[in-house]
């Protein structure tokens, strides 16, 4: 028998490691800004065309390379970082492995433009499925250009399983807004479609966090510095009213490389308790600094993930510089001393009080009750019977206020109760562990989850509103101005098609800024912003098992985002109203992603439980 084992083609081996490091266009993006960065370049212009599939190029003014190291840097593990494996635990630069040019050779038609400053003529690389097909002098300003065209050209497969260009191009934004604002003193710019995006003009770090996420953040930021021999943070917090539903203005940087650490975000995140809502994210921008030899940054391809050498220290230290921060400065609303100038000429701001209104106010019973020791909390008796009707005026006010009263999020209609339906449907409904709906249907009990249940019901308005084409939108009053982070700026966009078959009037006002003019009647004008955060949020992290059409993504979001959860409590009539409601949709056992709306259990089994027979 012949044998069985043999080394790979350089070309195959190439392609399947740029597998690892090159899954997407915004991954060649952070290969080569850091790469920029690495070179000691002060000017780096980021050019896209067609989400990065037809051509990605960056242009920087570093320090350039010579005709041979322009020729090695295309082989695999070449580096000029690492002489000994010591050297890999202390790494400091961004791009070290020596796989990041070869990846890219691999997987597109690569042109390269070096020159040092020391040469008189720079050099020409194009290369093409791991080959070089030219290399010649060229005339050519110091630094580096490299443009790699037509990506995955040669692997279809792996082209065929890019998403749209308004997803590939927020990955390329997160990608050029983490690097640049781990280098604020650099410039950068971002160039898609012949369209600027971006141009950052060196600065500090707040005046970087502030081009790159909106002037909304212009007073909304509060300072964290800290510093001890094991480890320093600096950066900025957002104040609490900063904080949003949708993730994305989350920034961590170890060393200066950007990284994500659910634990670290836990950390900050406690600190923010009972200042902001469970369900928000607080928007932060941090970096810590220690000794390259307490982590380990080779624990993932894209070195996004860290080990540290003491998480509990890294997390105490985190969590509480983010406690100092927001202790050390006024986070509170502020209190607004500025009187309005009509009421600053009334007597009684503008005129001295006089001896005889002094000697009524301090004879009257509020008076003393403030200024008689321990009567801070006086009831005059003689008032008593005024106030005979408070305490049932408080029980209305907490009935009124109850969940279980409130009907908004299931709206009953007549119509509906009273409807014919092909199912047999009960008259006994009740809530348990204000979690599910258990329902008589003679011969069993069927247990609803009222969340899931919920969902259904939504699921299949919505698709019958989007298919008509007829969404009824309600106007706002005043509309709304949304600022949001370049990313979900670029989502909001790809989706506001399909957002306004359902209700929504939203426009773009330049600059990642929306106007919203109206949405479905059922979300209130208070609701809007934070609606829209969740929806994207929704969106973003919604992974079914099959792919889907877009708008069918935003549908099962929608109505996930818009069902009533788990701890609601709810009427008996909103009890009849979704066990009515489902039964009647045209798929009504499953939601559209897969769970059950409810479950069986038969007579027979609950008699035999007790050892009965019927």
């Amino acid at each position: 028998m012949a044998d069985q084992i043999r080394l790979l083609p350089d070309h195959i081996a190439n392609q399947i490691a740029a597998g690892e490091v090159i899954q997407r266009p915004g991954s060649a993006v952070k290969e080569l800004l850091e790469n920029a960065v690495d070179a000691g370049a002060t000017r780096i212009e980021l050019l896209i065309e067609d989400a990065g599939k037809q051509l990605i190029q960056v242009t920087d003014n570093g320090k350039g390379m010579s005709e041979l190291d322009a020729r090695m840097a295309f082989e695999r593990h070449a580096t000029s970082k690492i002489t000994s494996i010591d050297d890999l635990f202390r790494i400091k630069t961004m791009g070290f492995r020596g796989e990041a040019l070869a990846s890219i050779a691999a997987v597109a038609q690569v042109i390269l433009k070096t020159k040092r400053p020391e040469d008189s003529a720079g050099t020409l690389i194009e290369i093409e499925n791991s080959e070089v097909v030219k290399q010649e002098p060229v005339a050519s300003p110091d630094g580096t250009s490299i443009a790699m065209k037509n990506l995955f050209f040669n692997v279809p497969a792996r082209r065929n399983f890019l998403k749209s260009n308004a997803s590939e191009m927020r990955h390329i934004l997160d990608e050029f807004t983490r690097v640049s604002m781990a280098n604020p003193h650099l410039f950068f710019s971002l160039t898609a479609n012949g369209e600027r995006q971006f141009h950052l003009d060196p600065g500090t770090m707040k005046q970087r966090i502030i081009q790159l996420l909106g002037n909304q953040y212009q007073t909304k930021l509060v300072n964290v510095e800290e510093s001890t021999d094991y480890l320093q943070i600096a950066g900025f917090i957002g104040k609490p009213e900063t904080a949003k539903k949708t993730r994305g203005d989350q920034f961590l940087f170890v060393n200066n490389r950007f990284i994500k650490s659910p634990y670290l975000h836990h950390a900050i995140s406690t600190a923010f308790k009972e200042l902001i809502p469970a369900d928000s994210h607080p928007a932060y921008a941090l970096f810590l600094t220690l000794d390259p030899a307490q982590i380990d940054i080779n624990v993932h391809p894209t070195k996004q993930e860290i080990k540290f050498e003491d998480e509990k220290i890294i997390y105490a230290f985190v969590q509480a510089a983010v406690k100092h921060g927001l202790a050390q400065f006024n986070i509170a609303p502020s209190l607004d001393f500025e009187l309005h100038a009509g009421i600053q000429q009334l007597d009684a701001v503008s005129k001295p009080v006089t001896e005889q209104q002094k000697a009524a106010a301090s004879s009257s019973s509020l008076y003393q009750s403030f200024t008689d020791k321990y009567a801070a909390h006086k009831i005059d008796p003689s008032s008593r019977g005024k106030l005979t009707n408070w305490q049932s005026f408080f029980e209305t006010a907490q009935m009124q206020n109850h969940p279980s009263s409130t009907a908004s999020s299931l709206p009953l209609s007549e119509t509906l109760m009273n409807s014919e339906s092909s199912h047999a449907l009960p008259t006994t409904f009740l809530q348990v562990f204000a979690t599910f709906i258990v329902a008589d249907f003679g011969e069993m009990l069927r247990l609803f989850h009222q969340q899931y249940a919920h969902e259904t019901i939504l699921y299949h308005q919505l698709k019958k509103t989007f298919r008509s084409g007829k969404s009824i939108a309600q106007q706002s009053l005043f509309p709304i101005t949304l600022h949001l982070s370049p990313a979900d700026s670029t989502l909001l966009t790809e989706l506001l098609p399909d957002l306004q078959p359902l209700g929504y009037l939203i426009e773009s006002f330049g600059n990642n800024s929306f106007i919203v003019r109206g949405t479905p009647p059922d979300i209130s004008d208070e609701n809007i912003s934070g609606d829209i955060e969740w929806l994207l949020e929704q969106f973003k992290h919604y992974q079914p098992e099959v792919s889907l059409p877009r708008e069918e993504k935003l549908i099962r979001a929608l109505a996930r985002q818009r069902s009533i959860k788990a701890g609601q409590l709810l009427s008996a009539e909103e009890l009849q109203f979704m066990v009515t409601e489902l039964m009647q949709c045209e798929s009504y056992r499953t939601t559209p992603g897969g769970q059950p709306t409810f479950i069986d259990i038969r007579k027979e089994e609950l008699f035999s439980r007790f050892g009965l027979r019927r």
